[in-house]
């Protein structure tokens, strides 16, 4: 069970990586910023099933690490305006950084399953990633709506 989630975790790695490339090539919108996050929101149902609650502590640990996480996403996420619209930029150090976060999860996930629950363990990876995605998500969404604001004002400066 363990090698099939570790395997999905590696395709899902791809396929952000994928989306990410694809969205540096058209505008971006604040519902685009908003909406995985509450999509992924719905993965906290997980928790209706004791066997995959978590401790204090796994929860505070996971929380900790998952904001950690987060503050290289938001280095390497920056918006600029082209042609009169929002694009999210492409950059190489996001592609470095999600690599990064991959192999960081694949060993965590290894050395740690051995000490916890394999349900317990699910739940602080859920948790870890729910709370590296919204930070990184709300800064997303700061910057869209301060660049949009700027656009707003003076449409004509940003013209190319």
């Amino acid at each position: 069970m363990a090698v099939v989630s570790s395997i999905v975790a590696v395709i899902m790695a791809l396929l952000i990586l994928f989306v990410r490339m694809k969205a540096s090539k058209r505008p971006t919108n604040a519902k685009k910023i908003i909406l995985p996050p509450l999509f992924m929101s719905t993965g906290s149902l997980m928790f209706l099933d004791p066997l995959f609650r978590v401790t204090k502590g796994e929860l505070i640990e996971a929380i900790v690490l998952g904001a950690f996480f987060s503050i290289f996403l938001i280095k390497t996420s920056k918006f600029e305006i082209r042609d009169n619209h929002i694009y999210l930029k492409r950059s190489k150090a996001f592609i470095w950084i999600l690599v990064s976060l991959i192999v960081i999860r694949l060993a965590l996930k290894s050395y740690l399953g051995r000490a916890i629950d394999y349900h317990q363990l699910s739940g602080m990876f859920y948790l870890l990633a729910f709370a590296m995605i919204v930070p990184w998500r709300v800064a997303m969404y700061v910057s869209y709506k301060r660049l949009e604001k700027q656009l707003k004002h003076n449409p004509t400066l940003w013209s190319t």
